[in-house]
């Protein structure tokens, strides 16, 4: 058995505090997402609003050449660039530079290819990113890549589906034991449906959320504020419970409003209530 998780309250948050935002967009963090494709482009829109709504400064979107074009009027804060036509080959400019000046890149959000995903992600390692947040296909594809080409600074968000492929096993009823597992696996912090746990034994246990965060998108919202805080200059495993709290608060908070079946679009504005709870 593991030991019992630290219980994340606002008192708590407040107590970790966050980097102060400074005077300009350049001061609060640069997140890049990569991920997209036709079947699902709106993925990366939901997790790039979301790394805004909790402050981070700027964004980019590296996608499919397929949907690249759509996106920068569905979201216009975000500069839309392209990934290389063959998943294989090297990251090019001006991807290559947004990158690699990137303070935290999130890469799966609507990836639908294994095989590319593991392609891409490799191409990005490749390019030095300073702290990297794998979610969805990516996650499917890590046991295949070797930690060393990784950053440090790695943090993982999987579903339980995601988690057992991870485990290589069912989860079972100690969670955190499971996920302290995974982070030493692969020397990671790891987010799973609201316990973090860190490679070096520390465990969190975020209470809020409810069933209505069972919607289609959630996740890539909740990967998103996960790498907006580690953009802000959030250590990586504090960034990962701040994005699970405020991620779990607006649920809870558009569940006492709306009730069950508000969708994932409505969640990234009330991360920044949510926020505002611990940080007004």
């Amino acid at each position: 058995m593991s030991s019992p998780s630290e219980l994340v309250t606002a008192e708590l948050l407040r107590q970790w505090g966050l980097p102060a935002p400074g005077d300009s967009k350049k001061t609060r963090g640069r997140v890049m997402v990569v991920g997209g494709s036709r079947r699902s482009p709106g993925a990366v829109v939901l997790a790039g609003e979301a790394a805004l709504r909790v402050g981070a400064g700027r964004l980019g979107l590296v996608v499919p050449a397929s949907v690249e074009g759509q996106l920068g009027v569905v979201i216009p804060e975000a500069a839309v660039l392209s990934l290389p036509q063959h998943a294989s080959d090297p990251i090019a400019e001006p991807a290559h530079g947004e990158l690699e000046a990137a303070d935290a890149v999130l890469l799966g959000p609507g990836f639908d290819n294994g095989d590319e995903t593991k392609a891409t992600l490799l191409a990005v390692a490749d390019v030095g990113v300073r702290c990297l947040v794998l979610d969805a296909y990516a996650l499917g594809v890590l046991a295949d890549v070797p930690r060393e080409r990784l950053p440090r600074d790695l943090i993982l968000n999987p579903n339980q589906e995601e988690a057992e492929l991870l485990l290589a096993r069912e989860l079972g009823e100690d969670r955190e034991s499971d996920l302290l597992e995974i982070a030493r696996r692969f020397d990671a912090v790891v987010n799973c449906y609201g316990v973090i746990a860190d490679p070096h034994g520390a465990t969190w246990q975020v209470p809020a959320g409810g069933p209505g965060l069972g919607t289609s998108g959630s996740g890539d919202v909740l990967a998103g504020a996960i790498t907006g805080f580690a953009a802000r200059g959030v250590d990586p495993s504090r960034a990962a419970v701040w994005g699970s709290w405020v991620h779990a608060r607006a649920g809870d908070a558009l569940t006492d409003r709306l009730g069950i079946g508000f969708l994932a679009r409505d969640l990234p504005a009330a991360l920044t209530a949510s926020l505002n709870e611990v940080t007004a």
